[in-house]
């Protein structure tokens, strides 16, 4: 089955928009998190958002449907910025 314009649509911007905040949210998160020193913790965390950038837009569109590819990336993104704000407030 052809997905429809909207669908693709949809799934290219659940890639591009969801992957992009779920990789920044997830090494903000991830930086603040991590037990080391400033440089290292934001260097491996920035490593690690590429491969969460990268793996947000497989998920986009290998989902089933446009909407379960903007759970599957809204879900995380949700949890990291929840985190971080956490990880934030304890830092205050």
């Amino acid at each position: 089955m052809r997905p429809t314009r909207t669908a693709l649509l949809s799934r290219i911007a659940a890639g591009v928009l969801g992957s992009y905040a779920a990789a920044s949210l997830g090494a903000a998160a991830l930086a603040f998190a991590l037990p080391l020193p400033g440089r290292d913790a934001v260097t491996l965390a920035q490593m690690t958002g590429f491969l969460i950038f990268t793996a947000a837009i497989i998920w986009a569109f290998s989902a089933q449907s446009a909407a379960r590819a903007w759970a599957g990336i809204g879900i995380p993104v949700i949890v990291s910025a929840a985190l971080l704000a956490i990880l934030l407030a304890l830092r205050s």
